[in-house]
């Protein structure tokens, strides 16, 4: 592959698109809603109070060309083409930003994968923290950070069956386009699938992978007998069981988005591309619900729902891959079933975040690969790049950096200055 392609990329949302938005939030109707003594807040979904005001901010105070240029100006964006056999050619937008003050060869290069309902904006707390490191002694990134096919400003997906095994080849056709041969990968939600799909499938190329979401199989008897009886013989520990009781209220009352999009994505999608408060719903209800506390601000809110909203394939475009993973003609869906498999050759760092939607025993991820890092923090959820950004750099830096687990698994790629080293001796 050639570079030939790659261009500097700015996002320029038409004067058009902006307008249309502001014509479709004058008119709207929202629901009436049982008081709280009847209903909790939050028990059936994002208080009317809280979308009114949104919807009335976005329509008459927020300023989306502020937050454009201010993504603009911090985040270097490409647009390159990738083909893809048997689907066709994509355009793919990324972000990519490469290591300070260490010589450019000796960075790691880290695709970092997001999921839904994030886009590329997850990458802009970490990427600063990555590329500069932290002044002492940790590794420095070379970051790559795509736009999804149906997410961001990269193209719409061409045909059905586009699952997370065709967003991980695209992920890993980037990468050797940008000349990087060897990386690793951190990524959570549909980020963790393609980080499996990676590490499992390209382990030569992918040497390590780092997830803050993982789905492992349960060990057995017949299968990991000598994991299986250290499980059976090591008690809970109280982080573990509030884990398994935060999987076990989201399974019983937050699957409900998952049903629909893998069932009837093009149903829910009408509502979202028609109404941008349908859209604003939708996301807002998983931005509150999906995090620990995180005090989102207004501005934030509409700047990652905008980028739906704005999207080259469409506020629905996102959905379709839960439909496609869901109904894939290989068999099992790869996200559900590829915690079950072993990656051999892929060293795999976890960090897990207490208000994620999964967090199964810690045992249990033994039987995904070789684990050189498994971190338990005491705050944060599911978007964990923006909630609490300094822990997850901080948990990349020591897997990666002198001592770690996967020190040095990027050949020739320490992630310092080695030349610099011996100057000063």
């Amino acid at each position: 592959m050639t570079d030939s392609d790659i261009q500097p990329y700015k996002i320029s949302v038409p004067d058009s698109k902006v307008d249309r938005l502001k014509q479709k939030l004058d008119l709207y109707d929202l629901p009436t809603e049982l008081s709280v003594s009847e209903s909790p807040p939050w028990e059936r979904g994002p208080p009317i109070a809280d979308i009114s005001r949104l919807a009335r901010y976005w329509r008459n105070g927020y300023d989306w060309r502020k937050h454009e240029a201010r993504l603009n100006a911090t985040l270097p964006q490409f647009m390159t083409t990738i083909i893809l056999e048997n689907f066709g050619t994509y355009d793919i937008h990324f972000v990519h930003a490469k290591a300070e003050g260490v010589n450019e060869e000796n960075a790691i290069p880290l695709l970092f994968a997001h999921g839904w309902p994030g886009s590329f904006l997850e990458v802009s707390k970490i990427l600063p923290l990555l590329v500069n490191g932290d002044g002492k002694a940790s590794p420095r990134f070379h970051v790559v950070a795509p736009s999804l096919v149906d997410f961001g400003f990269s193209g719409p997906s061409l045909k059905a069956g586009f699952t997370v095994k065709q967003h991980g080849e695209i992920c890993h056709q980037l990468m050797l386009k940008l000349g990087y041969d060897q990386y690793v990968v951190q990524g959570g939600d549909l980020g963790y699938g393609i980080a499996r799909y990676l590490a499992l499938t390209y382990p030569s190329h992918c040497v390590a992978h780092h997830i803050n979401l993982a789905l492992p199989g349960k060990p057995t008897a017949d299968k990991h007998p000598d994991l299986h009886a250290k499980i059976q013989s090591t008690p809970l520990t109280d982080w573990e069981k509030r884990g398994l009781a935060r999987g076990s209220r989201h399974e019983k009352s937050g699957g409900g988005y998952m049903a629909i999009q893998s069932t009837r994505p093009q149903t829910i999608g009408i509502a979202l591309a028609a109404s941008p408060v349908a859209l604003l719903a939708w996301i807002y209800d998983k931005l509150h619900s999906w995090t620990d506390g995180y005090d989102w601000t207004d501005d934030e809110i509409l700047t990652w729902i905008s980028i739906y909203e704005f999207s080259t394939a469409g506020p629905a475009g996102s959905l379709k891959i839960y439909f496609d993973e869901n109904n894939s003609s290989d068999g099992p869906p790869f996200f559900w079933t590829c915690g079950q498999e072993y990656s051999h050759g892929s060293k795999l760092g976890i960090s897990r975040f207490p208000a994620e939607l999964s967090l199964p025993p810690k045992l249990w991820h033994h039987i995904m690969g070789e684990v050189v890092l498994m971190k338990e923090h005491d705050k944060g959820g599911h978007f964990a790049a923006w909630e609490v950004p300094d822990a997850l750099v901080g948990d990349l830096r020591e897997m990666f950096g002198r001592g770690g687990g996967a020190e040095g698994v990027v050949k020739g790629r320490s992630g310092y200055d080695e030349r610099r080293k011996e100057e000063a001796k």
